[in-house]
């Protein structure tokens, strides 16, 4: 019988209550249908791009109204062309709703392209996803993809004969993910007793089981703590360096410039800019940002600052009770005295010029979307 059967069989005998089981059950299905391919295959030589996206197109239809339901077409990429070399660790950035995650899925299979064309490794999506499925690992952000009754070592020798990870190699391997993510001595322990980052790393670990070539990483540091995140980030460098191809999305700017070779930036379902962090830092690398942080700035006065002679763009970010104004300016520091004139009625904190980073580029692109 088969060693998950047996363990569930385990948990029966325990007095687990039949609702759980049926629910067991009903997520193992879950999981069959998605991950239970014959993963261990001879990999064909693969081509020097591991992403190609071509006029990548997905769109749905969304009910609205409750008594008289009216369908709308959703466009959710809108014709979107990148690629990813080898060995390459590629950032896609964008606000929430703008593509990322629909991205993701159309490379991972799990969504079929309205149009255009996607291939991981030379192989169609849409044509033979059972080809791309064997060479993917996905890790997704949050709580689901685990099993919270079993223990990390469980849940790995789960994945890993869903997999078709050889038996033989089975330990070895899991013990090679413990090693990499840094939970050797926490294995046997309930997953349910994990904090968040330490899921995350199991996570990864899932998605490294069957060691594929391309890795990818959505939104994988999102509600981790400081220090959690900061691991994560250490062992997805690590990836990168030991060769594998990895598209990560984030919504964290720093994250993106400290990991990314290249990045692209989508938003609405479009790509607005492709390269690497200098490349987009450059965009706009001859204008200073004015940080003002105010306290009872009107919108009025806000309005007012954008009238300011050699003010490109003016945004507000709320920080706990203070407002902070970013000024985009090619005039530099001279512009400190007028912008605060515009302001005399609001009690100002620090006022910062500062070089761009990759954040104000980010922004700059997304609102001019």
């Amino acid at each position: 019988m088969h060693e998950c059967v047996l363990r569930h069989q385990r948990h029966v005998d325990a007095g687990r209550d039949h609702d759980d089981d049926c629910d067991h059950k009903k997520r193992q299905n879950v999981h069959r249908n998605i991950l239970a391919l014959d993963y261990a295959a001879p990999v064909a030589a693969d081509p020097a791009l591991a992403v190609e996206v071509s006029g990548l197109e997905r769109s749905y239809r969304s009910g609205t109204g409750v008594f008289r339901r009216r369908g709308t077409q959703i466009q959710a990429l809108r014709g979107i062309t990148f690629s990813i070399e080898q060995g390459e660790l590629f950032g896609l950035l964008g606000p929430n709703g703008a593509g990322k995650t629909t991205t993701i899925k159309v490379l991972t299979t799990l969504l079929l392209p309205s149009t255009g064309t996607a291939r991981v490794l030379g192989f169609d999506v849409a044509r033979e996803p059972r080809e791309v499925r064997r060479r993917i690992g996905y890790v997704f952000g949050g709580e689901r993809g685990l099993y919270d009754r079993l223990s990390a070592l469980e849940n790995l020798r789960y994945f890993a004969d869903l997999y078709r990870v050889p038996p033989r190699g089975q330990r070895a391997r899991i013990d090679e993910l413990l090693e990499l993510v840094g939970l050797r001595g926490r294995e046997r322990e309930r997953v349910e007793t994990y904090s968040r980052g330490m899921k995350q790393r199991l996570h990864i670990a899932r998605g490294l089981l069957h060691d594929p070539p391309v890795l990818f990483l959505d939104e994988p540091t999102l509600g981790l703590d400081p220090v959690g995140a900061r691991d994560l980030r250490r062992t997805v460098a690590g990836l990168q360096e030991a060769g594998k191809t990895i598209l990560l999305t984030t919504h964290y700017m720093f994250e993106a410039d400290e990991l990314c070779r290249r990045i692209a930036v989508i938003a609405d379902g479009r790509i607005v800019a492709t390269g690497t962090p200098a490349d987009l830092k450059s965009r706009i690398a001859d204008r200073t940002i004015v940080e003002i942080e105010a306290f009872g700035a009107s919108d009025a006065m806000i309005q007012r600052l954008r009238t300011v002679a050699g003010v490109d763009s003016v945004s507000v970010e709320l920080r706990e009770q203070a407002q902070v104004i970013l000024v985009q300016s090619s005039r530099g520091a001279e512009l400190v005295q007028p912008l605060l004139r515009e302001l005399e009625d609001a009690r100002i904190g620090k006022v910062v010029p500062r070089p761009p980073t990759l954040e104000d580029v980010y922004v700059d692109l997304v609102g001019s979307a």
